[in-house]
């Protein structure tokens, strides 16, 4: 049973999340940064397309993350 806790429950509780929610939040960040990493991918290609995509995902989840823990943290 404690290989369970560790395994699923200790890093979602340390950020003030249950599995679920942490499970949501992780699978919302891993989705944003492929969508950043290909609009990435196609701006190399054609400069003019997604000028600003990856520096305006990078933002908002960094913000994201670091409010989340700010407010976990109070």
């Amino acid at each position: 049973m404690q290989l369970i806790q560790r395994l699923f429950r200790e890093h979602p509780e340390s950020v003030g999340e249950s599995y679920l929610e942490h499970l949501f939040q992780a699978s919302y960040f891993g989705v944003r940064m492929l969508a950043a990493g290909l609009a990435c991918l196609l701006h190399a290609v054609l400069p003019c397309v997604f000028k600003t995509t990856g520096r305006t995902a990078i933002s908002e989840l960094h913000t994201k993350m670091v409010l989340h823990r700010a407010k976990h943290r109070d």
